[in-house]
Formats: C-alpha cells, structure tokens, sequence
C-alpha cells in the first residue's frame, strides 16, 4: 500500500517534545506516516540538509530535554507508534556540511575542485542548461570506483541502521539520484539485515529520465513524482507515470518543504476569491491522492499557509493564522484511497477524454488490471462543466462537475 506522509518540518515545530503535540491530530487525518527534515547537527550555514554530525541531535531540537539523544527520538517515534503512524527520516549521503566531522577526517572521501577544496554540489534546471545552482555550505561526496567507496557506503549503511534500531522505519533518500544505484543497494540491503521492513523512498524530482533509470536495481519501495508542476493538459506526467512505475510506485504531492506554498501560485493565477482558493487546495490534494500509489503534504497545507518552509530560517513564530481548515476533508480523501485497492497500486493509468480537453477523465487499474477506478477532474477555476464517459464498466452521462472540482468514481 502507498505511504499517506505527513511532513511534519521540524523547524516550525520547534524541539522534539513539541512534534508529539501533532501526532494526534496526523493520526485523525488518515495519514500512517510522519517524515521529519534532518534533524541532526548542522554545520556553519545552519541548513538542515548540511549534516554536520550524522549521530548528534540539532540543539535546537533537544530544547529542554536532558535524556541522551537517541533515547529523545526513540520516545518520539514510539509516541508515533502509538497512533498507528510510522516515521520516517531523510537519509542525506550525497554531501555533507562543508565543517562536517567527516571532511574533516576523512577528507579523501569527497570530491575536490582543482584548487583542493572541497568541491560543492550543484544542480542544473532541465529545461534550462545556463541555471545552475550551487551549494556552497555543501561537499559533495565522491562514490566513483575507489577503495574509499567501500568505507563511505559502510558509514552511511551504519548510520541508516542505527536510527533503524531507533525505531525509525522509512528514509526518504535525499537527491537519490545523485548517488549510484550500486551504493543504494548496498546501504539498503544493509538496513534491511537489521529491519526487514524498512521502507527506501528516492528523492528524484528535477532529474533526467536515465538518472531515475539507474536506480532500477537499488531495492527503492517508491519514487516521488512531478504531478504537482502538471498542467492537466501536457501529455509528459502520464508517460513518466507509465515509464517509471515499473522501477517504483510513486508518491504525488500538492506542494513540499521544498516548493512555495500553493497559495503563492494560485495568487500568480490570478485566484483571490478565498472560496477560490480552498476549492483549488482540495481539488489539488484529491488529485495527488488519486494520480499516485501515495500522497504526501507538508505541515500548513491543510489551513492554507503562505510561508514558505526554509530549511535555515524557519521558526515556530512563522506559524500562521489558518486561512481555512481542511483536516476533515483530507481525512475522508485518505480514507477512501485507503479502502480503494487500485489507488493503492501502481497499476495502469490512462486519459480516457481527449488529449487536452478540459474536463478529463483518467482510469486507474490495480497492477493485475482489475478494480478500475475512474478520476474526473475539471481544474478550470472559473467555468462549470459537463462530461460523458464512456469506457465499460464506466458510463458516465452528462457528470455536472463545477469549477475546480475532483470526484472519484468506482466500478
């Protein structure tokens, strides 16, 4: 079954005693998930993602506490446990900090630019070769075909295993398609000696189709997907759909830590009316939940937050006045992917309206091609529309869908 991920991001949340305080109502919105941000020491920048000590606790998120760090997140994770969720944690082995208690002692494990330092990580926007970013509080770890290769994947295999041991059962691998599918398997397998069930998801968002392709082999449980950039029309979401659901199940998403909040594109759409705005929060989210094995969301999205989450700046006082309140609504969309097999699944999919043609229509089907479910969609925000469908065992006649309105239809 597909992962319901709740991304609780710790920098808003504040210390570890404070995560527990949402685990409750996580619970009640169907999610069986939590995935935390890294929440380790950091180095100079103060970015999560530039880990510093892989086996320290950001002191930020110790707070108050005085127990042992392990024993912190070994109480919170079994707090989560308690509500029936799972946790899951990033698993960052591309870079570290550029001060990481490894460049520092293993230096020769890293990549280094002519002048010797310690080379930076960077990424190239695909449909623009002249933006490129780079991270300058990053080294960029070097797993080319070396004897240091054996001892990199043997630490970031112990470190996986050790928050394994915690309690911890899913790692979202972070850039995943930076790292050779080789080095994944190895530190999968590894994980897996000690907890079988350990569930791998490949961050592989922005990267070319044969860099995805190459971590076919590596063991990941799912792959996380670009519906959200869709734009109902373009024909390229359901051929990476059909591409790649073969190497993983995917997991579709409204918006992420990663992304700005949806509100800043809605309002770039021209959409201000606030019953606008809220029927396009559902209507996204009950899209990522039908497109997809699973669904995710980050903390905010469910009230309509406007702050972007900054893995460097974010507090608990960016917390914001919900626009609106969607815990309920999400908690029934869960439910019915939940009960509904084919949703479930990375089973076949297809536009059964025309290409481009505002109402659509998409079937889904369990991978066996039983239990066809059928999805209807009409993302205009301003015009009401109607729909006949025709494909047995579906015969839809004349559907009334208003604007920005999702329904799920089973056979």
């Amino acid at each position: 079954m597909g992962p319901r991920l709740y991304n609780l991001f710790p920098l808003l949340v504040g210390p570890v005693s404070s995560w527990k305080r949402h685990l409750e109502r996580i619970a009640r919105m169907g999610f069986d998930w939590v995935y935390l941000n890294p929440f380790h020491e950091v180095g100079f920048s103060g970015s999560l993602y530039a880990v510093k000590d892989y086996y320290r606790l950001h002191p930020f998120f110790r707070g108050q506490a005085t127990a042992p760090d392990d024993e912190i997140l070994r109480d919170f994770v079994r707090a989560a446990r308690d509500r029936g969720l799972d946790v899951m944690m990033d698993l960052v082995v591309n870079h570290t900090a550029k001060d990481s208690l490894l460049a520092q002692r293993h230096p020769a494990w890293f990549l280094h630019d002519s002048d010797g330092g310690l080379h930076s990580p960077a990424a190239v926007h695909p449909d623009d070769p002249t933006d490129v970013t780079v991270w300058g509080d990053l080294a960029e770890l070097d797993y080319a075909e070396r004897p240091e290769r054996a001892e990199i994947v043997s630490y970031f295999r112990d470190v996986a295993t050790h928050y394994a041991r915690l309690g911890f059962r899913g790692f979202r691998c972070d850039a995943a398609y930076k790292v050779p599918g080789t080095v994944w398997s190895e530190i999968v397998a590894g994980v897996r000696g000690a907890r079988a069930d350990a569930v791998f998801v490949a961050e592989t968002l922005g990267c070319k189709p044969e860099e995805v392709r190459q971590l076919a082999a590596a063991g990941f449980d799912f792959l996380f997907n670009s519906a959200k950039w869709w734009d109902f029309r373009a024909a390229w979401l359901l051929e990476q759909y059909e591409a790649f659901r073969t190497i993983a199940p995917s997991i579709a998403f409204p918006e992420s830590h990663d992304t700005e909040r949806l509100i800043v594109s809605l309002e770039a759409q021209s959409l201000s009316d606030p019953a606008q705005i809220e029927a396009a929060y559902r209507f996204r989210y009950l899209f990522a939940a039908f497109f997809s094995s699973g669904v995710a969301m980050p903390i905010g999205f469910e009230f309509g937050f406007r702050r972007r989450l900054d893995v460097v700046r974010t507090r608990p006082e960016d917390w914001e006045e919900p626009r609106f309140d969607l815990e309920e609504f999400i908690a029934e969309v869960n439910a019915m992917k939940a009960r509904t097999a084919a949703l479930c699944e990375e089973g076949p999919q297809h536009l059964v309206t025309a290409a481009g043609a505002w109402p659509l229509a998409l079937r889904r089907q369990r991978i066996d091609g039983s239990a066809p479910v059928l999805g209807v969609f009409n993302p205009d925000a301003a015009s009401s529309a109607r729909l006949d469908v025709t494909q047995p065992p579906f015969h839809v006649r004349d559907l009334a869908l208003r604007p920005l309105e999702g329904r799920v239809l089973a056979s």
